[in-house]
Formats: C-alpha cells, structure tokens, sequence
C-alpha cells in the first residue's frame, strides 16, 4: 500500500520542511534578479506540441519531452521542457511588447529522462532573459546576475564556464572542415563524466582520423583565464569571420564583468540545445559532483522561428533543485524549519474560545503568523504539537489572564515566561521576535 501512495519515479512530495526551505532559496534569488530590473513573467505548464518541435535536436524530442495526444481533441501537446521556448512564443505573439525587454521566470519543466541525483523528472527552473539587446552588454549583465545570485545563495567555490557557438562553429566547421559537428559537439560534452581519454575513444570510433582527433583534443584543451585563452585562438584562427566575431563579442563582455576571477574561457563547453547561437555559459561548484547548476547562452534565432523576424536573445537558468541537494550536501541549508508560525495561542479554558479568537485575530492583523487549536485539545496537547513544530513564541490565554486583562508570553526558545498588558501584546510580540538568540547573526 505505502508502495502505491508514492509519486512516479522522478517527481517528490515536498513536507512543509522542504517547502520552507525552497521558498527561502527561491525568495533570494528573486531578490537578486528584480535588483538587476528583470520582472516577473508566467507561461502555460502545456504548450501545442508544434510549438515545442524543432528546437531543441534529435534527442531531446524523441525522448525527453513528455508528449501526449488529447483524447478529446486530436491535438497533439507536450509539458514544457524548458522556459526558454515558451518565453520565445511569448515574444512573437506580442510584436508591440517594446524592446529590450527584460523577464524572469520561475516554475516546473518536465523532462522524460532516468532519475539520478540531482536529476529529476519534474523540477524547477528560475530562467532571466533579456530580448531584443545584440550587444556584449546584455551577456555580461547576465553573467554577472549569475554570479551574483550563486553567493546569495551561499556558494563560493564555483566557476562560471564561458564558450561561443560560433568560436566553435568556426574552428570545427570551417577550420576542422566538419560539415555536421553536432555529433562531436555531443561527444565533447561527455568530457566531464568520460574523461579525454573516453572522448579520444569516442571520437575515433566515430570515424574520425587521429590527426583530427588530435587536433579536436588539442582546442578543447583550452581552459583558463578568459582573455588570456582567448588570445592565441583568436591569433591562430582570427582570419576566420565566425572566429573574429566571437572575439570580439567575449573580449567586449569580459571587460563588463564585475569579478572576471569567477569566470574562465572553457573551450570543452558545447552546450547540448540546438538553439545556442552566441556566448554560452554553465556554471559547476568546485562541490560537490552534481553536474552544473546554471547555464545558458544567447539565442538569436529562436524567435525568429516563430516570427521570421531577427530578435535577439540571450539568458541563463538556474537549476533550483540543484542548487538545493548541494546546499544540503554542503551544510548551507538545513531543511529544519518545520512551520512558518511565529506564535501559537495556547487556550487553557476553552469557555474562553472568544476572548483567545479575538487574540489571534489582533496578532494576524498585525502580520504576525498565528495559529490557535482547532479541535480543542487540552493544555497538553495543545503545547506538544506546538513543541513538535518548534514554534518561538507561546500567548497563553486563561482565566488569570482575562481577568487581569493580560497575557502570558512563553518564548521556547529562552525559556523566558512574562505577563504583559493585553494592549502591548503586539509590540512586545514584533520585539521578542526580532531580537537575535545568542550565536545568532542580528
């Protein structure tokens, strides 16, 4: 039976402890992003299959797209797969929107994919956008929200990998003489659960020659400070037009970046979506291994898709469930809060039910969380679920404390126990809850 009340394989249940917490985490970076004048934007969970179709490659819409057909309708739909697309829908179907527009977007995606750690097949996602901007600007901007957002969130050992679609599509294509890289950009970015070796292997066994495989081996080699990275490629291949432009794209970007030491020019960075077109980002903590917690990149012909209009586009998203097995992993976060309630009203007569509603009533207006019994447990019972919950403060209402128009105030933290005015309940409330508990930070 315990068996059948479980969720599918991929999707959890989250207590009010795991709630709490996500909520927390979700709240610190929304603080981060509205600081950088991104707003708020929602899509449907559903999207027309045809919506979702040729843009993400072979792999991910013959296997990892969750994809239905309504038995009522015929129509074909799919649970999205990313916030991307749908923000690219969003787009083509509001021309007069005004542009550069700037959104952020947070919520579930599904992906039809085996679970593992760190991979769900229903998680969330906090996507940041900005549309309409060609300009280095715009993927500094996001890659300085990135980081940003990263050490709000706790985290000090990472690094923000840094590539260019076409820094490869040059060198591979052009330069290696590659008609369709795709297959070798997905070998590449095995490296990091294959190591070169298996990449080598992999590589030869898909045909190609030991000088090329060299050669591939040798350029994604390339790893380190961005600038000094960039030079010899760019002085090697700077005669290819591809090459040039994303030089000079990445020099003008890392210039605008408010820590430079954060980030390092990865050339094994291929990022697996079809749709990458620019700069491209992902972003590893030095631990533990979970894979990358962020990436992303600039997309400048995705909306033309819908509209047949050039739109630029570039983004990054955040790997929210990520970010929160690795806290926990590293002893940043603690799924510990039990209860959001600040004070539980404890009736010791319930004849009194109306002068302790009223208590409740005065604290709630107040904006103080507050919860009173609702099956009329006696004083026991009343204080262990309020212990079991870990509530701070206990109002207690009796009979003394009607007759003396006063309340008794239990902190479970402290142990402290005072008798205040009923009028003053609020403020000393606000107070005692404001106040730091020792070892902790004001």
């Amino acid at each position: 039976m315990a068996e059948k009340l479980k969720p599918p394989r991929g999707f959890r249940d989250f207590p009010p402890e795991v709630a709490i917490l996500r909520r927390e985490v979700i709240s610190r970076v929304v603080r981060v992003i509205e600081k950088y004048g991104f707003d708020p934007l929602d899509t449907p969970s559903i999207e027309h299959w045809e919506t979702l179709a040729g843009k993400y490659g072979e792999e991910a819409e013959s296997r990892l797209i969750w994809r239905f057909t309504d038995p009522w309708s015929g129509r074909e739909y799919a649970l999205r797969y990313d916030l991307t697309v749908p923000l690219a829908r969003f787009i083509a179907g509001r021309p007069d929107i005004g542009l550069p527009f700037k959104r952020y977007h947070i919520g579930p995606v599904w992906r039809h994919e085996e679970p593992q750690k760190g991979r769900y097949r229903e998680f969330y996602q906090c996507d940041a956008d900005i549309v309409g901007s060609p300009y280095p600007e715009a993927d500094a901007e996001i890659i300085n929200l990135t980081v940003d957002a990263i050490r709000e969130l706790g985290f000090t050992e990472f690094k923000v990998k840094l590539n260019d679609r076409r820094l490869l599509a040059g060198i591979f294509e052009e330069e290696l003489g590659l008609d369709n890289p795709l297959h070798v950009y997905r070998i590449i970015d095995k490296l990091d659960k294959i190591g070169f070796e298996g990449v080598i292997g992999e590589l030869s066994k898909a045909g190609l020659s030991k000088s090329l495989v060299e050669r591939i081996t040798e350029i994604i080699s390339h790893r380190g400070e961005p600038l000094e990275e960039l030079s010899p490629l760019c002085l090697k291949y700077g005669g290819n037009s591809r090459v040039s432009e994303a030089c000079k794209h990445l020099e003008e970007a890392v210039e605008l970046l408010n820590d430079v030491t954060m980030v390092e020019l990865d050339m094994s960075l291929v990022r697996g979506l079809d749709y990458y077109t620019g700069p491209i980002v992902e972003v590893v903590l030095k631990k533990p291994s979970i894979g990358s917690v962020a990436g992303g990149g600039r997309y400048d012909n995705l909306i033309g898709l819908f509209t047949g209009k050039h739109i630029p586009a570039t983004g990054v998203s955040l790997g929210i469930e990520r970010l929160i097995d690795a806290g926990i992993e590293l002893g940043i976060y603690k799924a510990s809060r039990k209860t959001v309630t600040q004070v539980q009203v404890i009736v010791l007569d319930w004849s009194l039910l109306k002068h302790a509603w009223t208590t409740v009533k005065t604290l709630r207006d107040a904006g103080v969380n507050t919860r009173i019994d609702l099956v009329r447990a006696n004083e026991d019972s009343q204080r262990r679920k309020a212990r079991r919950l870990e509530i701070p403060l206990l109002v207690y209402i009796g009979v003394e404390e009607v007759k003396n128009n006063t309340v008794t105030i239990y902190d479970t933290r402290t142990g402290e126990r005072k008798v205040v005015p009923r009028e003053g309940l609020v403020k000393i409330v606000e107070e005692t809850l404001a106040k730091p508990l020792l070892g902790e930070r004001p």
